[in-house]
């Protein structure tokens, strides 16, 4: 990294140790999209009559995505097919650890429809599901807003799933590069931890043990988090989820908080209740809250505005709304997770496309406004591709020779743990979406370079010099994310987009 002037540091708050320009960084971590089923034809779109259209800028960079002969003769049971603007509730696919390995085929990537489609059940729609569809990709008539976001600033096609399987395994990479370290669990009712835990590792979806809004399935870890590394240097930050305020606060012992807020599924394309409701907090989404040192179990909100960031009752996780009361008082964290509320993380099966782009949107544009973008890197990434198709076999650093492993055969994920002991660790996983948007990104570039979730995860480490997870965590060997910005100056103007059609707002062409 190049360290920036200590003069480009914008807002009230100087965080004077980046050792970039950026001193104000903001993850905001989406839910289940594999690269292919956002980008697979990237910079090309259809453009239908009658929604959105993108047309790429002369020179845009094209993608490692489905060329002509993965979309007319893939080696899977299917060919892929557009999703049309119209098609936005689709079927939550199957993303556990064990079949998305079987999908990959030992690298051949031709078994998707047999592993990780969902073919039984309904939409929320109403539809049924159909297996083929786990094949099947959006393109800039539908993910407008993101396809501006990449050719305006800076998109990795090389950027994979820590590990394979779902949200909570995402979630913990991005903020330790580390599944293991399982030390209590609880299986309220008639649950079973089978399939969400082996060998002290996560590999499933339990929910924060003594979170007061956990309602199944709950573990707790140990070891170290960035929150840790970021508590120890004094740099504030933030993990800020919707939903997270409870709608029923804790009352002190004997008494839980509860989290029942909601939004109707579909909101952004007409969803008044009629294809159910969707609760705003998910428990397994929010990953400090598995970690003792990290958790606020009641659901406390912070102390004050001024003390958002700092260590307080709130202790660092906080509802979506207390992000944007510190950014509107000059109290922006230097580190902040953004988390939308269920019906907006894109999540197939209650989220969708539209939803989160108004989600995307409407903070990016928030975010432009203020001082402190001068200097601020936003990073747009995803915590699993839920079983959605991708082309791209990911590199194996590290490999598992337990049950649950099945890359190259039943029991078999490579030749076994080389970052150190710990089983049920075979990634990296599937290749996901990243993007970073920032003054201080490259303009319309596609990096090539292999990252992962816990890429960003070194890239806070470095930028404020905090030293290494330790632990065996992927940290050791994730890619750097420098390939994606440009520190000897900023090059990227402000990019204000419509939240509904992903468009460029009138008047606005991406230069000021």
């Amino acid at each position: 990294m190049v360290a920036g002037p200590a003069q480009l540091a914008g807002g009230a708050e100087e965080h004077s140790s980046a050792e970039t320009p950026i001193r104000h960084l903001v993850v905001i971590f989406q839910e289940n999209v594999s690269f292919d089923h956002y980008f697979g034809t990237y910079p090309k779109a259809t453009n239908p009559p009658g929604e959105p259209r993108f047309v790429a800028a002369e020179g845009t960079p094209g993608v490692d995505g489905l060329n002509r002969h993965l979309l007319t003769d893939n080696p899977n049971a299917a060919n892929p097919q557009r999703l049309d603007r119209s098609q936005q509730l689709t079927c939550d696919e199957n993303h556990d650890y064990t079949p998305e390995q079987q999908a990959f085929d030992d690298g051949l990537m031709d078994r998707f429809v047999q592993f990780t489609a969902t073919g039984t059940g309904n939409d929320a729609t109403g539809a049924p599901c159909v297996a083929n569809q786990v094949m099947d990709y959006y393109d800039g008539n539908t993910v407008t807003a993101l396809w501006n976001y990449a050719q305006h600033f800076a998109m990795s096609d090389h950027s994979f799933n820590t590990t394979f399987g779902p949200s909570t395994p995402g979630a913990l990479s991005l903020i330790s590069g580390q599944t293991h370290g399982v030390t209590a669990t609880a299986t309220p009712g008639s649950s079973s931890l089978s399939g969400e835990i082996e060998n002290g590792t996560v590999i499933g979806d339990p929910q924060p043990l003594g979170d007061d809004c956990s309602t199944r399935d709950q573990v707790q870890l140990t070891g170290t988090n960035v929150g840790d590394l970021l508590n120890g240097e004094g740099v504030t930050w933030g993990w800020f989820e919707g939903g997270f305020a409870p709608t029923t606060a804790y009352a002190g012992p004997g008494t839980k908080a509860a989290c029942g807020a909601t939004h109707p599924v579909g909101a952004a394309i007409g969803g008044t209740g009629q294809w159910g409701f969707k609760g705003d907090y998910i428990p397994h989404h929010e990953p400090f809250q598995y970690y003792a040192q990290t958790a606020n179990p009641h659901h406390l909100p912070p102390s004050s505005t001024g003390m958002i960031g700092r260590t307080d009752q709130a202790n660092h996780q906080y509802d979506l709304t207390d992000f944007w009361a510190a950014v509107d008082a000059g109290h922006m964290p230097a580190v902040s997770f953004l988390k939308a509320a269920g019906y907006q993380d894109g999540h197939a099966g209650y989220s969708d496309p539209q939803d989160e782009q108004v989600f995307l949107v409407n903070a990016l544009n928030r975010l432009q406004a203020r001082p402190e973008w001068r200097s601020t890197a936003v990073i747009i990434s995803y915590d699993d591709s839920d079983g959605w198709y991708d082309h791209v076999a990911s590199p194996v650093v590290n490999g598992s020779t337990a049950p649950a492993d099945a890359l190259d055969g039943p029991g078999q994920c490579g030749d076994g743990p080389e970052l150190g002991p710990y089983q049920d660790r075979c990634g990296y996983g599937p290749r996901l979406p990243l993007l970073v948007i920032s003054p201080w990104a490259r303009t319309n570039v596609v990096d090539h370079h292999v990252t992962d979730q816990s890429s960003i995860l070194r890239f806070i480490e470095d930028n404020w010099q905090l030293g290494r997870i330790g632990n065996h965590s992927f940290d050791r060997v994730a890619g750097s994310l420098d390939h994606l910005f440009r520190f000897s100056g900023p090059s990227a103007d402000e990019l204000i987009l419509d939240p509904s059609t992903g468009e460029p707002v009138s008047g606005e062409d991406g230069s000021h």
